[in-house]
Parts: C-alpha cells; structure tokens; sequence
C-alpha cells in the first residue's frame, strides 16, 4: 500500500514559480514510476510529466520547458517545479504512482495562477 500526499500549491502570479512536493510511504518508493497530472475546471485530466525509478524523465507539450520533474528517493518524494506559470496553469494537481502494477493517487494540490 501506497499513501500519497501532495503539498505546495497555492496562488501565484503570472510568471512565478511553484515547487510541488509529493511524499509517499512505503519503502519500495524508489521502484515506482511516479507522475503528475492536473484537472482544470470543466475538464478532463491530463498528463503533465512522468519519472520512471531510473530518472527518465516525460513531459507533455504544455509542461516542456517550463516544468521539471525529480524524485528524491532518500526522501521518498517526487517534485514538480514550475516555473513561468500561465494562467492556464491553473488546475488540481495530482501525484500518481504505480508500483507492481497498482495505481495511487494523491488527494491533489490547488494551484491557481492569477493574470
């Protein structure tokens, strides 16, 4: 079992910067291939970037450039820095782990991103 909890978000300008954090328990964190994705009111949720346990790393087209995503295995936690934040930004930010074919979710993080 796997409990995810996210941290982090919050209101920002346009332009700033957010470091989201998710913290998971269990020892077998570092084998886990980890994600976030984020829903916007009114739509469906996507994709934002992935780190497998090996450190590769994806990221979808809105998130290329602008968003990096790291794990810290020591400390069992995944990040999403953010940076140069658009309104359409804003959404629930979710952290998904999947370890020996299970799915996480975490309760999710508002980020709110003002013009």
């Amino acid at each position: 079992q796997v409990q995810l909890v996210e941290s982090g978000g919050g209101l920002v300008q346009a332009g700033g910067s957010l470091r989201l954090s998710c913290a998971a328990s269990g020892s077998t964190f570092s084998l886990a291939f980890m994600a976030w994705y984020r829903q916007a009111p009114g739509k469906q949720r996507e994709l934002v970037a992935t780190i497998t346990s090996g450190g590769s790393t994806y990221y979808s087209d809105p998130a290329k450039g602008r968003f990096t995503i790291s794990r810290d295995n020591a400390k069992n936690t995944v990040y999403l820095q953010m940076n140069s934040l658009k309104p359409e930004d804003t959404a629930v930010y979710y952290c998904k782990a999947v370890l020996r074919a299970t799915i996480y979710w975490g309760q999710g993080t508002q980020v709110t991103v003002s013009s």
